[in-house]
């Protein structure tokens, strides 16, 4: 199963709220009427294509698509299940037969072992997992896999003990089928989840991913080939795909090949990708500063980064589209157009050169550094043995990991050597790159925090010259600042993911820019672009909307909830519905909706956290006191949770007690300069002055400029009539805030403390 994480909350579910909030406001949430031309297009069964289509039938058969998932039985099992166990840290799993079924015995969810019947197959190459039924519609993949190569069985969390109560645990909400994985390993699949009882009704037209997962309904199609009329355009068929056409093919590839949050239950009739789905931009945790693959991604992200995409290569050009395979194999695939003479007009940009070749490659022709996939797209593993390539297609640049620490092909094969090694080699053979920059490195060192850190975004977010992925990602990270004008955004970008990262960068902007800017974006004709302007303006309400804004708000709000509801079977669905709920005002919602989220995954930190401080915003401290107990109980390591435990505690009046929870926030947060001084301010007031002062200027060793930590030691040192300390603090003060009289205040009233003592001799 995909490792997708749904803790990883992506910025377009980050504030939805409550069905019945939105009725409440807008009145009747009854989803429109689905459009007629939609409603005739039916599914068909798959032999009927088959009958006409043979060739890419047989290509199909036994590929990765038609063997996504299977019924269990003796043909379709690959895995050991003649009496096998397989141990990990201290569990032991059982696969066995009975009566000709297929069994596990293994750790259940209350922490006992127990057997289960296996219903399905899922995936088969490079390994294969299973699905076991359980109440409530769920089906659980089990995390120990069968490799099928090695003809062994594997865990996919090795050396780890997770426990049963762990959404990570093979019976947990991070290994269930109907949520992480369904919709892209069958055909027309439908979650059907009921969040008031936590059941699914999952439902798909073909078990596995077949003819119409990737060209719509048949039954249109079928009549259009039935009546012998003239070939139209579209065939009767919803998709229409060519092999020159890279923006039809990313609407029936990416769905499942990127990651990306799901719009509308309607998605997989097929549409325009950006409306129907939400990819995930290039963000810290997924991609590595420079854009590289880091977590499963699933190609998209990566591909949409690469100088192929620009020019228009598409998915077909190197893999056959039924069987999955590339049309040529080894360097062939890439040699078919990067050769001596390109034999495609499509791209006469294409330098023709010997690039198969030493020449080129630096390496034995046929070695392993001969590949041309093995240095510009390099292998990262996944699940423990699934090697998948990252499809950005760059060139090896070691001298960016020099200095910034991302990876390189150069030294993944060669571990023994440096990045300064290979960088040497790089510029030996190929020469010094003279300050030229790629998209990808230039996104990477706007990425980094410093001086003109805003500038450098918004200029590449600007730039269009820019693959769009890159563009909307550096938006999405001006959205934590606020902006001297933030007109200047491309909120009218031809691209939708630029148009939808540009809203969300509105995220600090007045209400008055945010209405005139956002306001028309309700209207976009992508899905995607309306719902981010929905997110931001759902508490806007009370601010005079023109008419027609409220009513586009009304439509663009019930496209967002839709899509939250759709998510409401994991934690952070249930997260983004309560923030909405807090936005319009029901804090009954949000708390239902936190709730849920913790009772989901107890694990699942920001609902605990958001859950505690709404609790503390209503006077119920001693609910939220016990709301961060429980989860410091499961998450003992989450140094935030003692920090937010102590101002709760300091809250009360429990100096003692948030002090003592400073001291373990100190050890697990050494760097957070805030939770040092909150610790010295405590230790001062329970008269541990050695403590207090070592954890006041801890503070401000890691927060040189920051006046409260300086006027603390100020006052700190004042109350010790150690003057001469005081006044040196004093005038740092002054130093860091020179538009303010009162340090300059301070200061005055210390000298004269210590001229009095200088002269009394006190």
């Amino acid at each position: 199963m995909p490792q997708s994480d749904y803790k990883l909350i992506d910025r377009i579910a980050q504030s939805a709220g409550a069905i019945a909030a939105s009725c409440l406001l807008f009145g009747s949430c009854d989803n429109p009427a689905p459009n007629a031309d939609s409603i005739k297009h039916e599914y068909v069964s798959d032999n009927d294509c088959a009958e006409c289509h043979a060739s890419q039938t047989e290509g199909w058969s036994g590929s990765h698509h038609d063997l996504a998932m299977q019924v269990a039985n003796a043909d379709t099992v690959l895995g050991d299940f003649n009496d096998a166990s397989f141990e990990d840290s201290g569990v032991t799993t059982r696969f066995f037969m009975r009566d000709g079924s297929h069994f596990i015995e293994a750790e259940g969810s209350d922490g006992g072992f127990a057997e289960f019947k296996v219903a399905y197959t899922f995936g088969v190459e490079p390994l294969q997992q299973y699905l076991i039924e359980f109440p409530g519609g769920r089906l659980q993949a089990l995390t120990v896999a069968w490799d099928t190569d090695a003809a062994r069985w594997y865990d996919l969390y090795p050396d780890q003990k997770i426990a049963a109560d762990d959404p990570l645990h093979w019976t947990g909400r991070l290994q269930t089928w109907n949520t992480m994985c369904a919709e892209c390993h069958s055909t027309a699949l439908v979650k059907g989840y009921d969040s008031s009882t936590d059941t699914f009704n999952t439902t798909w037209e073909a078990l596995n991913v077949g003819c119409q997962a990737c060209h719509g309904p048949g039954s249109e199609h079928i009549e259009w080939a039935q009546t012998g009329l003239e070939t139209s355009e579209d065939m009767g068929l919803i998709k229409s795909l060519h092999r020159g056409d890279l923006g039809e093919q990313l609407n029936t590839c990416a769905p499942c090949h990127s990651r990306r949050a799901t719009l509308t239950e309607s998605a997989s009739r097929g549409g325009s990708l950006l409306d129907l789905y939400a990819p995930s931009r290039v963000q810290a945790g997924l991609y590595h500063a420079d854009g590289q693959i880091l977590d499963e991604v699933y190609v998209y992200g990566s591909f949409m980064q690469s100088l192929m995409a620009q020019r228009g290569v598409t998915c077909t050009d190197c893999h056959d589209a039924h069987s999955l395979k590339l049309h040529l194999e080894g360097n062939a695939v890439c040699t078919q157009c990067h050769a001596t003479a390109a034999p495609l007009d499509r791209f006469a940009t294409l330098q023709a050169k010997d690039y198969d070749s030493p020449l080129h490659h630096y390496h034995p022709q046929g070695s392993p550094g001969a590949s041309c996939a093995n240095c510009h797209m390099p292998n990262k593993t996944y699940m423990g043995i699934d090697e998948r390539r990252d499809h950005s297609i760059r060139i090896p640049r070691p001298d960016l990991s020099v200095e910034l620490g991302t990876p390189n092909a150069c030294n993944i094969c060669h571990t023994t050597e440096t990045a300064e090694w290979a960088a040497e080699a790089v510029e030996r053979w190929y020469g010094p790159r003279d300050g030229e920059q790629s998209h990808s490195e230039r996104f990477a060192k706007a990425s980094l925090l410093g001086p003109n850190h805003v500038e450098r975004l918004l200029s590449l977010s600007l730039d269009h010259e820019v693959p769009s992925i890159l563009r909307a990602s550096a938006l999405e990270q001006l959205a934590a600042y606020r902006l001297i004008d933030y007109s200047v955004l491309p909120t009218h970008d031809a691209d939708a993911s630029v148009r939808a990262s540009a809203i969300r960068a509105l995220a600090n902007a007045p209400v008055e820019a945010l209405i005139q800017i956002a306001g028309p974006a309700l209207s976009d004709d992508t899905r995607s672009v309306r719902i981010e302007a929905a997110r931001l303006l759902a508490p806007a309400q009370s601010a005079a909307l023109p008419e027609e804004t409220l009513s586009a708000l009304k439509a663009a709000l019930a496209e967002y909830i839709e899509a939250q509801e759709l998510a409401s079977d994991t934690p952070s669905g249930q997260l983004n519905l309560a923030l909405l709920s807090l936005e319009l005002g029901d804090d009954g919602q949000a708390e239902t909706r936190y709730r849920k989220a913790i009772t989901l995954d107890p694990y699942f930190l920001p609902a605990q956290f958001n859950l505690a401080t709404l609790l503390n915003t209503q006077g119920r401290n001693g609910a939220a006191e016990e709301v961060l107990r429980e989860a410091i109980i499961r998450s003992p390591a989450e140094g935030e949770l003692y920090f937010s435990l102590s101002l709760l505690l300091a809250e009360e009046g429990n100096i003692a007690g948030a002090s003592q929870e400073l001291v373990r926030a100190a050890e697990l947060l050494p760097e957070r300069a805030r939770v040092h001084y909150n610790l010295g301010l405590t230790r001062q007031h329970l008269g541990d002055r050695q403590g207090a002062e070592a954890a006041l200027l801890r503070a401000l060793v890691l927060e040189r400029e920051q006046p409260d930590f300086i006027y603390a030691l100020t006052i700190f040192y004042m109350q010790d009539e150690n003057w001469p300390q005081a006044k040196r603090y004093a005038e740092l003060l002054r130093d860091a805030v020179p538009d303010q009289q009162a340090p300059r205040e301070l200061l005055e009233q210390i000298n004269q403390s210590a001229a009095k003592a200088a002269t009394t001799g006190k």
